[in-house]
């Protein structure tokens, strides 16, 4: 995870030469002032590291973490939220959020360290809505399976953070956004619900959304009447593209679940694998990303010990009443497919270090994980009917907990063939 750790990323845009700071290239006038804002799971880390390097030129910071509060922060106030449904805790960090980027003095220069999980844990709800609301609309969305494009153009239009809104609140002269990304390449919109960028959606898109899963009547009668006002103009829209706020806002993406695979096949072949990226865009439902990778598995052949990397973010659309995150669905859907084939070996994990409301980052399957579950007492078809794979694996032996890493760059699958293991190719 060196490729992506956070603390690192920030050290190579952010530079010190004696009495200098360069960032992104780019040497700062020695007096220039610098607040520092550092939302998201990879927060702590990226603020500290900004912290060590900017020394006194830093005249005050807020940092809005997830999690065990780790390493103490000399400059910057610290505040915890929820993830990934917001709480009150969500809602104090946001209402300090937008608090700390309309102060500061004249020409500053407000350096933002944004990464995933930052839209619940700084949501500050819009005029006329709690944060109850906005956590119920999250919850709702999360358990239909909506993505992470779908969940953020309902949040949008929500959150008084987010769409583009915090630059539309900055009093600095110029804003930096510096990203650990956990959504697709350069859709800096969707990052954290994209509170300092251009949002393309509108309030009619929201609307849609929630009709398309099913939920406009299952959410809070106050989010509907929020939504379906804006829709007739009644509400402001987000800043769109060409605002002037925007202008003095530049992003720049220091990690993402791109170099992680570079990162994972480099790895891979120094030690004596052949390595191959099977995919960059995993998405949909993990089961069946899960069964479509088993597949892949089960029919190749290499005529050398190969892993094979795959990338990306799938959900899970809650139809039981079990434990588990999408990483661990899919590994569970792997396992049934993969079952009695010998010579491979699967492990889907988040690179956040957390999969869903359980302690683990994901799972390990191969051809004997469904015979395991089952001499454990667990069937593996049951338990991913019951969207059970924690239970599954708990029992099993499979689970990966590595704990919390500070980064959070998308899902990772790393898939092991050993073709003296395999079996042989049937034929027609």
């Amino acid at each position: 995870m060196s490729a992506v750790e956070a603390g690192a990323a920030l050290r190579r845009a952010l530079r010190r030469d004696g009495d200098s700071l360069e960032l992104l290239g780019e040497r700062l006038e020695p007096a220039q002032p610098i607040a520092l804002l550092a939302v998201g799971k990879a927060a702590l880390p990226m603020a500290e590291a900004c912290e060590a390097i900017a020394g006194a030129a830093l005249r005050r910071g807020l940092c809005v973490h997830a999690g065990d509060p780790g390493a103490a922060l000399l400059r910057s106030r610290k505040l915890q939220g929820s993830h990934p449904v917001p709480d009150a805790r969500s809602a104090i960090a946001g209402r300090a959020v937008l608090d700390f980027v309309a102060g500061g003095e004249a020409g500053e220069l407000l350096v933002v360290l944004l990464s995933g999980g930052a839209s619940a844990l700084m949501a500050c709800a819009e005029p006329g809505l709690e944060t109850g609301d906005l956590a119920r609309t999250t919850a709702l969305l999360l358990e239909a399976g909506a993505d992470i494009e779908a969940t953020n153009v309902v949040r949008k239009h929500l959150s008084a953070v987010a769409g583009g809104k915090l630059a539309s609140r900055a009093s600095a002269q110029r804003i930096c956004v510096l990203a650990i990304s956990d959504v697709p390449p350069q859709r800096f919109d969707l990052l954290g619900s994209g509170p300092f960028a251009a949002d393309p959606s509108d309030f009619g898109a929201a609307i849609d959304v929630l009709r398309r899963f099913a939920l406009l009547a299952a959410v809070p009668a106050p989010v509907r009447r929020h939504l379906e006002a804006g829709a007739r103009g009644e509400r402001r829209e987000n800043p769109k593209p060409g605002d002037p706020d925007l202008a003095r806002v530049r992003h720049e993406c220091l990690a993402d679940n791109a170099a992680a695979l570079r990162a994972a096949e480099e790895r891979a072949r120094s030690l004596g694998f052949a390595s191959l990226c099977v995919s960059e865009r995993l998405r949909g439902e993990a089961r069946v990303a899960g069964r479509r990778l088993g597949a892949l598995l089960r029919s190749a052949r290499p005529a050398r010990p190969t892993c094979l990397v795959a990338g990306g973010e799938t959900v899970v659309a809650v139809r039981g009443a079990g434990r588990g995150g999408r990483s661990q669905e899919l590994a569970l859907a792997a396992a049934l497919e993969l079952a009695g084939q010998p010579g491979v070996a699967l492990l889907a994990a988040g690179t956040d270090g957390v999969d869903g409301p359980t302690s683990a980052a994901g799972a390990f399957c191969d051809g004997g994980s469904v015979a395991r579950g089952r001499a454990a007492g667990v069937e593996a078809s049951q338990a991913l009917a019951a969207n059970d794979s924690h239970g599954f694996f708990r029992a099993e032996g499979g689970l990966f907990e590595p704990g919390p890493t500070g980064t959070n760059v998308r899902d990772l699958v790393l898939m092991q063939l050993d073709p003296s293991a395999l079996a042989p190719a049937c034929s027609a």
